[in-house]
């Protein structure tokens, strides 16, 4: 018996021995996949946290509209869950932004949403951009060359027609001035034309106008020396509160000219922009209205869409949910035009402009 079950313990043994060695050597590979899925998975989330980088260009922080607008990005970015990069403002040089463009991309943005300050000039940072596979959406300007998830921006030739017709209601007849914005930027362009268009339809009004490419001081010098000149002025449209609504009232007040809403002297202003200190001279009659850009929805929606670029999502021309139309500005190039309400003493104290939102 002894014999019989020696040779069958002993196999039993080799075996038991064999597996539990197989045991071990499955627990260790085991061990190791797991360590090495944990590996890779702490990569793919830095991966995904540095797909999630925008970089934030800003034109210019001089401007009431654009501080507001800064102020915003940091509450949407934080809402909608968006890895920022400092906002880097180009102080109206297209040169420096173009720099600060390369800088955000080489700092490892994988998108940007930026105000271009020339729309032709921004597009050597669009190539490089595109060339880097970094999203882009333009905020406020369209640029003419140069590839976009998306442009966010107001109607501007709405601006410059509602300003007009505002202006022909109120003035019967005499001299109007148009303090253009810079004629390099689509904005100050679309403005200018559909103003000057409109102007047509009211014969018994005649046009000067100041390039002052959102230039305050430019402005200022150049409206003195025009009152000089004609001091029958009966009606100033600005095309951006924000760096002309200051030096063209100091400008009137200097002049004399400055006199309050229902005196027969008084000069109807309308401007652009939708700022505070735009709401608060209309309230004292300084000024007649303005037309509101939504420096809120601005922010919120350039946002948006960089981020579903980054997500790959893609868009078409229509109606959105937010009371805004994507209109096609050339083949591949879409614009998101939200709306811009004009603003008079009637609903200058409406809670819903965002310019009565500012603290």
């Amino acid at each position: 018996m002894a014999f019989a079950t020696g040779p069958h313990a002993a196999c039993r043994l080799i075996q038991t021995r064999k597996a539990r060695a197989s045991l071990r050597l499955a627990a260790k590979t085991l061990c190791t996949a797991a360590v090495c899925a944990a590996a890779f998975g702490a990569a793919g989330m830095a991966q995904a946290a540095d797909a999630g980088k925008v970089g934030l260009g800003l034109p210019l922080l001089t401007s009431p509209f654009w501080q507001s607008y800064n102020n915003y990005l940091g509450v949407y970015a934080k809402q909608m869950g968006i890895d920022i990069l400092a906002p880097v403002n180009s102080n109206n040089d297209p040169a420096q932004q173009i720099t600060d463009m390369n800088n955000m991309v080489n700092l490892g943005a994988k998108g940007i949403v930026v105000g271009p300050i020339d729309s032709a000039a921004i597009s050597r940072a669009l190539d490089n951009a595109a060339q880097k596979n970094v999203k882009v959406v333009a905020v406020d300007v369209a640029p003419t060359q140069g590839n976009v998830a998306m442009v966010v921006r107001a109607d501007n030739h709405a601006y410059g027609e509602k300003a007009c017709k505002y202006i022909g209601e109120h003035v019967k007849s005499g001299k109007v001035v148009q303090i253009m914005g810079d004629l390099a930027s689509v904005n100050g362009r679309d403005r200018s034309e559909a103003f000057r268009a409109c102007l047509k339809n009211y014969p018994s009004l005649s046009l000067l106008e100041i390039p002052a490419a959102w230039k305050g001081d430019v402005a200022a010098s150049a409206l003195d020396s025009l009152l000089t000149a004609n001091p029958d002025v009966k009606a100033i449209y600005m095309q951006a509160g924000g760096v002309y609504l200051s030096p063209t009232l100091q400008t009137l007040r200097r002049k004399q000219l400055l006199f309050p809403a229902g005196d027969a002297k008084h000069i109807v202003i309308v401007s652009n922009d939708g700022i505070p200190q735009e709401y608060e001279a209309i309230r004292k009659g300084e000024i007649d209205a303005t037309i509101s850009q939504p420096a809120d929805l601005y922010a919120k929606y350039g946002l948006y869409y960089i981020k579903a670029a980054l997500e790959g999502k893609t868009f078409k021309p229509g109606k959105t949910d937010h009371d805004s139309t994507i209109v096609q500005l050339q083949p591949g190039v879409l614009e998101d035009q939200l709306p811009a309400p004009l603003v008079t003493k009637q609903n200058v104290d409406d809670k819903n402009l965002w310019g009565n939102t500012v603290k």
